[in-house]
């Protein structure tokens, strides 16, 4: 089936960090078990990571959306000055 990813922008400034929750990514696939989809990070953030909770300084190349639903997985900007946009896929 197909796969329906919304997604809103999150802006963060040097040294923030942001908890993903279902406002910023939510996934369906058509399935009732939305919650056994996978998020694969393939192309990280350049100023910046995805961590999960448990393992704070570590980026992580993929997570759930069970991890989303239970606000396990922030963005952390990586404190440079550097400014602009970014984005992660």
């Amino acid at each position: 089936g197909d796969i329906v990813l919304l997604a809103k922008p999150v802006t963060l400034t040097e040294g923030d960090r942001v908890t993903l929750t279902t406002d910023v990514p939510v996934a369906t696939d058509g399935t009732s078990k939305p919650e056994k989809l996978l998020y694969a990070v393939s192309v990280p953030p350049v100023h910046g990571q995805i961590e999960h909770i448990n393992y704070p300084g570590v980026p992580i190349p993929r997570h759930s959306q069970l991890d989303v639903v239970a606000q396990k997985v922030p963005s952390v900007h990586d404190n440079s000055h550097e400014a602009g946009k970014d984005s992660l896929r």
